[in-house]
């Protein structure tokens, strides 16, 4: 938060680099290895804040954060078809084994809706589309995923904090009850299709 706040007071008074500041953390989250550095989903929330303020636009951020989404996946995907057998060598899955096992068993799980799925998935996010390069998934069927999925996300990731930003503004924070009792009822019933599933 000691980066994203200046970052965000900046972007309040500069806002026609928005879109851009956008468009490099989404690419950036979804790079392999580098996305597990990058707070994209708190810098998007704080976007989101400055959308429902009124000082952005909705509209705008989302196609700079799917384009930033979709570009950062592609060059993961890339990335495993080039590396292929030599990508556990890397030094990085070296001292985290654990990540790369992860999304391989992810995607053996999920395949070709292990793409749009890991996009909602902090943990494994930037490792599925590189494993999807790794496990030659096809590039017709990965880029379908990968820009459908993305232009779900852009909006769902920027939403939350349009609303906040909104309430802020109105002073009218009873706008968020029916959103939040929305998110919850989802979380709620996924958690309950992934019990009845483990239990089957």
């Amino acid at each position: 938060m000691d980066l994203i706040n200046p970052l965000i007071d900046w972007i309040g008074t500069q806002p026609q680099w928005a879109g851009w500041v956008v468009f490099a953390v989404a690419l950036a989250e979804s790079l392999a290895l580098v996305g597990v550095l990058i707070p994209g989903v708190l810098v998007l929330f704080a976007v989101g804040t400055l959308v429902g303020a009124g000082v952005l636009d909705f509209w705008a951020m989302c196609a700079y954060a799917a384009a930033g989404a979709i570009i950062g996946d592609g060059l993961s995907y890339w990335l495993g078809h080039r590396l292929d057998a030599y990508t556990g060598e890397l030094r990085w899955f070296r001292l985290h084994p654990d990540q790369l096992q992860k999304g391989i068993a992810f995607f053996a799980r999920y395949g070709d809706l292990s793409v749009a799925l890991g996009r909602f998935f902090g943990p494994i996010r930037a490792i599925i589309p590189l494993v999807a390069g790794l496990m030659h998934m096809p590039p017709r069927r990965f880029y379908a995923a990968n820009i459908l999925s993305a232009l779900v996300w852009a909006p769902a990731y920027l939403l939350p904090g349009t609303l906040v930003g909104q309430a802020a503004s109105d002073g009218d924070w009873l706008k968020l009850a029916i959103p939040l009792v929305g998110v919850a009822l989802v979380v709620l019933v996924w958690w309950l299709v992934q019990r009845y599933r483990y239990r089957g």
